[in-house]
């Protein structure tokens, strides 16, 4: 049976650079950082005092019932701004769709967890002799929201999408870290490509700036600390790199099946040519020494393209700022591209917007589409200082107007998860 096409018929953006795609994206090609100091929490006693922030935007500005979304969590309604975008753009409500072949499948991370009642219930279950377990239940009860526990769970976002949408298809979640939602780009892929949707709502949504967000990250050294100069802090494959910036945001992508959108005169966007999946099997917070997982996952995302190394005009990068992960991605992507590699250009956006943790992989699939669309490539900032081990052609700090017909997306989460994703300008 021939594989049905799949292609790109809208898209949505919520993040530190802007609430609509052109805006992002006219940033991008400006060289400008969205990283500033944290405002949504008390970073006084942080090593890191630093984000990349959604800054002036609230759910009134997304399109839908303020009073009915007004109290669901912060990254819910990112996605809410995101996918309003998508959906419209597309029009794929207004054509003779079924409601059981439109499906969601989104990369999301948990909510913000609910630390002042946290707080509240352990005072009040403090004594003498210890934790009074009975009384910390029974505040529980008096104080704890129950829809607001709801909020935490990762899988809500693409409930609630389903819901804005009347989506009846397929839905589902996938929580795999910083490659959440290009995963869910690939499934949500496959899925049209069987033949079980016609349409898929895809992509993702994270905020994890918040105290549990930083501590844990901090606790692991991933985060820069170059608190005196937030705007130069993500420095992806520069020497002096010395971790991530934490972003938030989401984006939201619509996924259709090619013969349909022509039929309707959908707007194309581009064509998901390949997705490539693997994990490194290796260390949960290490990317493998190798990058044998980024290798293989790369070319398995070639070859289910039907293409060769020298087929892509651009990569962009997993490109997180952190020590190994670029090192290790640089030596992947000559592991996979050959005599090519030095030729292929490479940048990373987290440079300038963050990493959006489960959102950045779809953020970057729609950066990836608007470069074929101009034939621009985005740069990467920050980048001053060479690293012998980066020695790739990483765009540095000004954008390059360049052919762009293919290109490689990465995304490499905690736990080995590699996910590539391989999209093309749309063809006959």
């Amino acid at each position: 049976m021939t594989r049905r096409r799949v292609v790109v018929t809208g898209m949505g953006v919520v993040n530190p650079m802007g609430h609509d795609v052109e805006t992002v994206w006219n940033g991008l090609k400006e060289s400008k950082s969205a990283v500033g100091y944290t405002t949504v929490f008390d970073t006084t006693r942080f090593p890191t005092k630093i984000a990349a922030e959604v800054r002036d935007w609230d759910i009134s500005k997304a399109g839908v019932d303020t009073e009915v979304w007004r109290n669901r969590a912060r990254h819910t309604c990112f996605a809410a701004g995101a996918a309003k975008q998508a959906v419209d753009q597309s029009g794929v409500l207004e054509s003779d769709l079924d409601p059981i072949r439109f499906g969601v499948y989104l990369g999301s991370g948990e909510g913000d967890q609910d630390f002042n009642s946290f707080s509240k219930m352990v005072t009040a279950a403090l004594t003498p002799d210890g934790m009074d377990l009975g009384k910390f239940m029974q505040t529980g009860v008096q104080i704890l929201n129950p829809v607001a526990e709801l909020e935490q769970e990762p899988n809500m976002p693409a409930g609630y999408m389903a819901s804005l949408f009347n989506a009846q298809g397929p839905n589902s979640n996938c929580l795999t870290a910083c490659a959440a939602s290009s995963q869910a780009i690939g499934e949500a892929t496959e899925i049209i490509r069987r033949g079980e949707a016609d349409v898929m709502l895809s992509g993702g949504t994270h905020s994890m700036i918040h105290p549990f967000g930083v501590t844990g990250f901090n606790l692991l050294t991933a985060l820069s600390t170059r608190n005196d100069e937030p705007e130069r802090a993500s420095r992806p494959f520069d020497r002096l790199r010395d971790g991530f910036v934490l972003g938030e945001g989401s984006g939201m992508v619509v996924l259709e099946e090619r013969e349909r959108a022509i039929k309707r005169g959908a707007p194309i966007f581009g064509e998901v040519l390949g997705y490539g999946s693997t994990a490194d099997a290796y260390r949960i917070t290490d990317i493998h020494p190798e990058g044998r997982g980024a290798i293989a996952c790369m070319k398995m995302a070639l070859s289910d393209a039907g293409l060769g190394p020298g087929d892509i005009d651009y990569v962009n990068a997993h490109g997180t700022s952190t020590t190994v992960n670029d090192k290790v991605e640089t030596l992947a992507c000559k592991g996979t591209f050959g005599e090519h590699a030095m030729s292929t250009p490479v940048s990373s956006t987290k440079s300038m917007m963050g990493h959006l943790i489960a959102a950045a992989g779809v953020t970057e699939f729609i950066v990836c589409l608007l470069a074929i669309r101009d034939n621009v490539l985005p740069p990467t900032i920050n980048y001053e200082n060479p690293d012998p081990l980066c020695d790739l052609d990483y765009i540095p700090n000004e954008a390059r107007e360049a052919k762009c017909d293919i290109a490689l997306n990465n995304s490499f989460g905690f736990g080995g998860q590699n996910i590539t994703v391989v999209v093309g300008r749309h063809r006959d």
